[in-house]
């Protein structure tokens, strides 16, 4: 055989190689392909879910019922006494006796002596006294003698003139003012000694005792202080709004006089007494802008029940006024306020509506305004959530 014969040459490994890569590689990009094809057409469509109902919140209302009411004002003070003076001597000299009650917490009546100062000196000076009128009458009778004979004798001389000095005119207005001044003086010791009698000047009691049997007083010394039982009162501040609910004597004391309950606890037990508004104080004070109302309490030693102790000065009182009427007043409770005075109305759509109000009084659980009309829905219970605008169901108050 030739050496010339012919032969076929391989082709080269490294090409056969990298054909064979790109085939598998886009085998699987197109299996990758198909794949994610696949699952993204294959995946069943959501359902749509049905959605629940939005739900209104529930509200507890009051219906408004505007009426005419009094509203009472509340206040509290110390009951003083309506006349408390100090008791002075108007003589002087050494107690020589005392009343049984004459003592701190005794009770006495209108011209009750309540001690009795020494009065021989006072007695003497009557007896002086009396010594002088009489020289003063005597010498007034002896003038009066002369001057009818001075007369006569000016007569039987023939003539009617005369000067006075003549006729003891002058001597006889003399002894007369002399008489005057005895008698004077007489009425002054007789008075002096009635004053050696200490008497009570009203009905009342004893608050303090400064003297006692045997000291000795000056004139003006201080005897005791007492007071009056007869009336109590007290001192009531009112602020401006408390004022508009009632109608008090401003001006005159016998303008009105609203009733006043007054309230205290004394033994363990509430006790009341009733009274009246006489007046109200002559300023307005000028530390905290109220006004004092003065209250005052006729026979407040009376026991109107079994135990019942006396409306003592310095006992410390509720007071509750009688106020005026007021038109168209509602009552809500309190919760159903908001800060800016303002109500949530439920309106016929259930759409909450804000109305504002005029608030007469709060006390409690419970407030009255002005300013709403019969039948409309009053939010009870306020609460953060509810705005005006918003849409609500409606509960009656105190239905479940």
């Amino acid at each position: 055989m030739s050496s010339h014969s012919s032969r076929v040459t391989p082709a080269p490994s490294g090409r056969r190689f990298s054909i064979r890569q790109f085939a598998l590689a886009a085998l699987v990009t197109l299996v990758g392909l198909f794949a994610a094809w696949g699952l993204l057409t294959g995946k069943p469509e959501p359902q749509p879910e049905p959605r629940e109902a939005a739900r209104r919140p529930i509200v507890s209302v009051v219906e408004a019922v505007p009426e005419s009411r009094a509203l009472p004002v509340q206040t509290q003070g110390t009951v003083e006494p309506l006349m408390r003076i100090a008791l002075v001597a108007q003589v002087g000299g050494i107690v020589e006796s005392v009343s049984a009650d004459f003592n701190e917490g005794g009770f006495f009546e209108a011209g009750e002596p309540l001690l009795q100062i020494e009065k021989d000196d006072y007695e003497f000076a009557i007896a002086r006294a009396r010594s002088a009128v009489a020289a003063a009458e005597q010498r007034l009778a002896e003038e009066r003698g002369r001057a009818r004979q001075a007369k006569r004798e000016w007569r039987d001389l023939g003539t009617n003139e005369a000067n006075d000095l003549f006729l003891r005119k002058p001597q006889i207005k003399a002894a007369e003012s002399s008489l005057a001044a005895a008698q004077a003086d007489l009425a002054a010791a007789e008075l002096a000694l009635k004053r050696t009698t200490v008497v009570a000047p009203f009905s009342g009691r004893v608050e303090r005792q400064r003297v006692n049997l045997g000291q000795y007083v000056a004139p003006g010394a201080l005897l005791a202080d007492i007071y009056a039982t007869d009336v109590m009162e007290v001192r009531l501040p009112l602020t401006d709004s408390q004022l508009s609910l009632l109608d008090l004597p401003l001006l005159r004391a016998d303008t009105a006089a609203p009733a006043v309950t007054l309230t205290s606890r004394f033994g363990g037990r509430e006790w009341q007494w009733q009274g009246r508004i006489r007046r109200t104080e002559a300023e307005i004070d000028r530390a905290n802008r109220v006004v004092y109302a003065i209250a005052e309490v006729d026979d407040p030693f009376a026991q109107s029940a079994p135990g019942q102790p006396p409306l003592s000065p310095g006992m410390f009182v509720r007071a509750e006024i009688a106020g005026r009427a007021l038109p168209a007043v509602t009552t809500l409770p309190a919760t159903a306020l908001r800060s800016d005075d303002t109500v949530l109305v439920v309106s016929e759509g259930g759409v909450l509506e804000r109305l504002p109000v005029e608030v007469q009084l709060r006390r409690g659980t419970s407030a009255w305004v002005s300013g709403l009309v019969a039948g409309q829905r009053v939010v009870a219970r306020q609460s953060s959530s509810l705005i005006a605008g918003a849409l609500v169901d409606v509960a009656v108050e105190g239905e479940a």
